[in-house]
């Protein structure tokens, strides 16, 4: 027969939390492959998880140091030289819940049961971080956007003119704080393809250290495509394997993104920008708090009044940032359209 025997009463407790245990790799895994840019940002080891601090710091080298050439016997002086900083950047606060009311609990009470809402409620709790991070990052979440408290979004970070990480490049010698930055406006395909050129070109080092990866939105991503011949609509066949359209642009993929904002293209160099997490708040999951009755009891132990919501919740959390240690090798492009 079907459920759990009455006189076997499943432990709910140890049930959820061993469940959430063993999925949190599965879980922070899902998380980050729904969307191009998550994806990224995930691949290659480029997360990177540090242990604490008040804020996220990334040194910066924008000068060079002291060299030069010397002849035998020559007395070599050493001169102190300027040219390392460093950017700070604010932990913010990522969270999802999950929540279990007593009914479900009630109609659930068989183990396989119990397993099958849990992985409802844990795919739930996946698209929704999703979502969230996603138009984080794209600075698209709109009325609920809070810029004091969401991850930082590429449009601030990929900036020629806004202060970030405590550097403000307007002033005196931070010239060096600044990414390529262009409005376009309205181009045909030869004009898009210059304006890319350029951008891509001006955020190298003349060689090998350049973007890896252009994010933009469907509308420019199909005008893009539009200029193709079908001959030269290559693609990165690996990234194309995990399900991301992508077109190339000097061996670089051009990816489309719903969350990323119309008529802007974000060239991105992965040595230099990426997610920066709390090691212990990894998208840790909590334990599940205990149910009404425990709860009743346990606030009438403590003040004599009880009030209390018929449901077990978790909640999981993530501290981090996106963060760059150099603005001047990424490029944007806004205003972006085709012309008439």
């Amino acid at each position: 027969m079907a459920g759990n025997p009455a006189h076997l009463p499943v432990d709910w407790d140890a049930a959820l939390t061993t469940t959430m245990h063993n999925y949190h790799k599965t879980l922070t895994d899902n998380i980050f492959q729904g969307r191009p840019l998550l994806n990224y940002m995930m691949s290659k080891g480029r997360v990177r998880k540090i242990n604490g601090g008040v804020s996220i710091i990334e040194p910066l080298i924008y000068a060079e140091g002291e060299a030069g050439s010397y002849s035998e016997w020559q007395q070599l002086t050493v001169t102190p030289q300027e040219g390392i900083s460093a950017a700070q950047y604010p932990w913010r606060q990522l969270y999802a819940t999950i929540a279990i009311s007593g009914l479900e609990e009630a109609q659930n009470n068989g183990k396989e049961q119990i397993l099958s809402l849990l992985e409802a409620k844990i795919m739930q709790a996946e698209e929704t971080l999703k979502n969230r991070l996603s138009k984080q990052l794209y600075g698209t979440l709109g009325g609920a956007a809070d810029p004091t408290k969401d991850f930082l979004s590429l449009d601030a970070v990929i900036d020629s003119t806004g202060a970030i990480g405590g550097i403000d490049p307007a002033s005196p010698g931070n010239g060096w704080w600044k990414s390529v930055e262009t409005a376009v406006g309205a181009v045909d395909g030869t004009g898009l393809e210059r304006a890319l050129s350029a951008a891509y070109h001006s955020s190298s080092d003349s060689g090998s250290d350049r973007v890896d990866a252009i994010f933009t939105g469907q509308g420019v991503y199909e005008f893009y495509e539009s200029t193709l011949t079908p001959q030269m609509r290559y693609t990165d066949t690996k990234t194309a394997n995990l399900g991301f359209m992508n077109l190339l642009f000097k061996q670089t993929p051009i990816y489309w993104d719903f969350d990323c904002p119309a008529g802007v293209a974000y060239g991105i160099n992965s040595k230099y920008i990426g997610l920066v997490f709390h090691s212990q708040r990894y998208f840790a999951q909590t334990p599940f708090s205990k149910g009404l009755s425990e709860s009743i009891a346990s606030a009438h132990a403590t003040s004599g009044l009880a009030s209390a919501v018929d449901a077990r919740y978790s909640f999981i959390t993530a501290y981090g940032n996106l963060t760059t240690r150099q603005r001047r090798r990424h490029f944007k492009l806004t205003g972006i359209s085709a012309a008439p």
